[in-house]
């Protein structure tokens, strides 16, 4: 067979590669401890269950419109217009996972040769998505500023010009858990006011901090029309596998990458929408016990690290901690695997070598027997 261009300028993720090796280790009989997933480790709430099986029974089981059934698209604006965003149900677009939000609006709006900045470390799947779409990257590391954006708003306006056509900025960060500053995201607006860039705001733990209050980048100025905001429901509602997401913009977008959807997808499950409106409306206690429960590990975890002297930045918001390993850190997270039966995420994968993601999506005594593996094997 003959393959694409575009496909042959992606490899696979590297997340899902480490989980797919791990399972083969446990399908050997292998007791390995799972710090590599982004998945939380608490079941869906059960009155979400119990709504999706209402849904099911009362015969919601067909194609909806293709944007998304109107109950959930409201409760979706009401929800952004509660973060400060001016949009309505008509801005909204409902998609199978906030992952097929992020791809639909990056084919819209990258093509070919077009430049698209990431922040350095950036999940996995925005290089992916971008040269898919036919775009250059240009990478900003934010690494020597312990993962904050503030100190690298020189660095970022370097790295902007009228070539850029697409900034993506996820705060809450998937890997390092950093949240941006209110004072990073207005060095943002302003820069892509300036260098009129269209920004995609990645939200997905937008509900999973510490301490911290995220605000949305679409609320500051001159960001109302330039902004797509990206929210989902796998992580603060533990919907992972109901595949349920969504993107909001200005009509002209939504009109434009609608046109993506219907072609691609179709529409979202009807049913499991049905679930989403149950969960945008009625899960504040779950979601609360959840987060709770990740900022104790949490503290665990860096308690744990800090003993062995490793020297891990604060993580502000989702599950994840970045932590230093060696300069090969594809190298030592394999040794961690092979040798600890640790499953941890290289940082070369996100765009910074020399660091390992761990995911504390896991309960305090398999964290704390991790963090014993590494030690015994030498790895911490």
């Amino acid at each position: 067979m003959k393959f694409s261009d575009r496909i042959r300028r992606v490899e696979p993720s590297a997340t899902l590669a480490i989980s797919n090796l791990a399972s083969e280790l446990e399908a050997e009989g292998a007791d390995v401890v799972d710090l590599s997933v982004g998945e939380p480790d608490f079941p869906t709430p059960e009155n979400v269950v119990e709504a999706g099986k209402a849904a099911m029974d009362a015969g919601h089981t067909g194609y909806t419109s293709s944007n998304g059934i109107p109950a959930l698209r409201e409760a979706i604006a009401a929800k952004l217009r509660d973060d400060g965003l001016d949009h309505e149900a008509g801005n909204v677009v409902v998609t199978p996972g906030a992952k097929q939000a992020l791809y639909e609006a990056v084919q819209t709006l990258v093509g070919d040769g077009d430049e698209v900045v990431l922040l350095d470390p950036a999940w996995v799947s925005y290089e992916a998505m971008a040269k898919l779409a036919g775009g250059d990257l240009n990478r900003v590391d934010l690494a020597p500023y312990d993962f904050q954006l503030e100190p690298a708003l020189s660095d970022l306006a370097d790295a902007m010009s009228d070539e850029t056509e697409l900034l993506i900025v996820n705060s809450p960060n998937n890997p390092t858990g950093a949240v941006y500053s209110d004072a990073a995201l207005e060095g943002v607006a302003d820069l892509a006011v300036e260098n009129d860039v269209t920004v995609i705001s990645d939200e997905i733990y937008a509900e999973i901090t510490y301490g911290a209050e995220p605000t949305s980048l679409g609320t500051f100025d001159g960001m109302a029309d330039r902004t797509v905001t990206v929210n989902g429901f796998s992580k603060a509602y533990s919907m992972t596998g109901w595949r349920l997401g969504y993107y909001a913009g200005p009509e002209e977008l939504v009109s434009q990458a609608g046109k993506l959807h219907s072609h691609s997808v179709s529409c979202a499950t009807n049913f499991v929408q049905h679930a989403g409106v149950e969960a945008l409306e009625h899960t504040d206690d779950a979601v609360e016990e959840m987060v709770d429960a990740f900022a104790e590990r949490r503290e665990f975890l860096l308690d744990r690290l800090g003993e062995e002297g490793v020297d891990a930045p604060e993580p502000d918001g989702a599950f994840y901690l970045m932590i230093p390993v060696d300069d090969d850190d594809q190298t030592w997270c394999e040794a961690a695997l092979e040798d600890a039966h640790v499953a941890t995420v290289p940082g070369s994968a996100f765009g910074a070598p020399g660091y390992a993601r761990i995911s504390y999506a896991n309960s305090k005594e398999r964290i704390g027997e991790a963090v014993d593996r590494l030690v015994d094997a030498d790895l911490l």
